[in-house]
């Protein structure tokens, strides 16, 4: 039985992102086992998925909070433990990091796979390196087909990406119908995630609100993120009357639940964003100002992205660099285009 292990260990998005290469390689060979290391913010859309068998997950926050500390040793030490009890055939470094590549001096893994192009030398841990088909951060390459070109090495042949998220429990599905039980049933359900983590990747303030205020009394408003948007939020739809604010009331897959029964979910560049696609129901509206959306966005048949003509996209920058018209790009995407793609998505 061929037994193979997943390393990618943060960032949802990219968590996510790789999703496809399970699927891929458990429709290519049903009977392997899975298992997969993984940090606990990304966890719980790795913990229960059907075709990951053993998760492994890096306690990072409780770590980080300790410092340095004997029992993170200790803990650390009995993870690795536990994976190099399953005997694991292979183990493909997806995540390209040093972060990533240290576990793999401590695996008894003989095939040890990565792709060429990581970063921080991940690559000297590792002893099979595929040739990969783009560099790393190639913004016209797309970061799904990037990590199935892991499974194309092993033989397995993979096309339209499947993200298979684990269903809601009991517990959240009820949570979730609780939290829209005001929803109007007439009328289409919009949601908007407008934050992320990087300052420039927020879209400009002013071009959200021209798109709640044309969606205001159209459709179902609800509005979703953590605490910290809360201010945000309240500044773009100051506006609406009747909108739904769920900001800091959701946990990640109370939050897909609430993607699954939306009929549109505007976004970022954002982990809401690729959750709302890996979800596979709603039809997703991405914003893109610094990052690549051709290699990172939401895309499909449900999907639509918008991203800024000016010459220094995309940067891929967490801090812009020009000197006047700073942020420029968050600017870049006009509010009319959204409204014009909900207008045929509404009519």
């Amino acid at each position: 039985m061929l037994k193979i292990l997943i390393l990618r260990l943060s960032a949802i998005g990219d968590t996510i992102h790789t999703l496809p290469l399970v699927n891929a390689l458990k429709a290519k060979y049903p009977d392997c086992k899975i298992g997969w290391v993984v940090e606990d913010k990304a966890s719980l859309f790795v913990e229960g998925h059907q075709n990951v068998d053993k998760c492994y997950i890096i306690p990072k926050k409780i770590w980080k909070k300790r410092g340095l500390s004997l029992k993170n040793v200790k803990e650390f030490l009995k993870i690795i433990d536990s994976i190099n009890q399953e005997k694991y055939d292979i183990v493909l470094d997806t995540q390209q990091l040093f972060k990533s590549a240290i576990l793999l001096p401590f695996l008894n893994i003989k095939r040890k796979i990565t792709l060429s192009g990581g970063r921080e030398f991940s690559g000297l841990f590792s002893n099979e390196i595929i040739k990969a088909k783009h560099p790393l951060f190639d913004p016209d390459y797309h970061v799904v087909k990037r990590n199935l070109e892991f499974a194309q090495y092993l033989g397995v042949e993979a096309s339209e990406p499947e993200f298979k998220l684990p269903s809601a429990s009991q517990e959240h599905f009820h949570k979730v119908q609780m939290l829209l039980s005001s929803l109007n049933l007439a009328q289409k359900t919009v949601v908007i995630s407008p934050a992320t983590t990087w300052e420039n990747k927020h879209w400009d303030e002013n071009c959200w609100q021209k798109v709640v205020n044309y969606l205001n009394g159209k459709t179902n408003l609800v509005f979703t993120g953590t605490k910290q948007d809360l201010p945000l939020i309240k500044r773009i739809s100051s506006s609406v009357q009747n909108s739904l604010i769920l900001a800091g009331q959701t946990d990640l897959m109370e939050l897909a639940e609430v993607f699954r029964k939306a009929d549109i979910v505007i976004s970022p560049d954002s982990g809401s964003a690729h959750i709302a696609w890996a979800v596979e129901k709603p039809f997703v509206i991405t914003i893109f100002t610094a990052t690549a959306a051709k290699r990172n966005a939401p895309s499909g048949k449900n999907c639509a992205c918008f991203y800024p003509d000016i010459d220094c996209y995309p940067c891929m920058k967490r801090k812009c660099c020009l000197e006047n018209d700073k942020n420029l790009c968050c600017r870049s995407v006009q509010a009319d285009k959204i409204i014009e793609k909900l207008q045929e998505l509404l009519s």
